[in-house]
């Protein structure tokens, strides 16, 4: 019998769109160029080649090593690539996702990456062809409503609790702006100016964000609405406090 994943409990719409985004079970929404993804990522020049740390595996002459031969090394490893990052910042507005998805959505569906979940943003450490392959997939998805999120390497400051007149996300950098019904970038994700304006398709209603959305909030799906959510997230307190205090019996 095929071993089926439980990711997340819950019976309402934001426990079913964490289970999705653990899952990767995501909807694809829009379309962005790999060199549209490469000018707002800014670590290289689009079209150019991938600058690496070491000469790819099959040259290096590794010496003999068990684990080496049972794990499959990434695209990005197997090449030589140097580690690189992306950053998303999302709105508590019933942006898509959150910090803590979008790790779980890369530590379960890709390998060699290094995730890090703060307050209000999420950056993930790979090789750099398999972050940007990481990166596309949430960029092209229905995690990210490009409205609610953005792709921000520095200066992250500001975008949870304000939006701006137009109903997107606050930029103190103003790397992207609403131009007429669609999100467009012209700057990469730490505030560089790039050649181009990247259109990010347009941002998501009200309500399908409210749909969409892996947010608890009392306007929308308050999380004690979710009996078995609650129940979880008390049992899992309880245990890690109990055996915290290494209890004897």
């Amino acid at each position: 019998m095929a071993y089926k994943p439980q990711y997340y409990p819950g019976n309402t719409s934001v426990a079913e769109n964490r289970r999705k985004h653990m899952s990767n079970n995501v909807e694809k929404l829009r379309d962005i160029s790999d060199e549209d993804l490469t000018a707002i990522l800014g670590h290289r020049a689009p079209g150019s080649d991938y600058p690496s740390t070491h000469p790819p595996l099959a040259e290096m002459g590794e010496p003999e090593c068990s684990v080496r031969e049972v794990v499959e090394p990434t695209p990005g490893a197997k090449a030589g690539d140097r580690i690189r990052y992306s950053q998303f910042s999302d709105s508590m507005y019933n942006a898509p996702s959150t910090p803590y998805w979008r790790s779980y959505h890369a530590a379960i569906n890709f390998r060699g990456v290094d995730p890090g979940t703060l307050s209000g943003r999420q950056v993930n450490e790979m090789r750099e062809r398999d972050m940007e392959a990481y990166t596309k997939r949430q960029a092209e998805t229905e995690m990210t409503d490009w409205g609610l999120s953005g792709l921000r390497g520095c200066t992250v400051h500001g975008h949870s609790l304000r939006l701006q007149e137009d109903g997107t996300m606050f930029d103190m950098l103003d790397r992207r702006r609403l131009e007429g019904d669609s999100i467009v970038m012209d700057k990469d994700q730490v505030g560089v100016p790039i050649d181009r304006k990247v259109n990010l398709g347009k941002p998501m209603s009200e309500a399908e964000a409210a749909k969409r959305t892996t947010f608890y909030r009392v306007d929308n799906v308050a999380f004690r609405s979710d009996a078995e959510v609650v129940e979880h997230v008390q049992t899992v307190w309880e245990r890690r406090t109990r055996y915290g205090f290494k209890p004897q019996a």
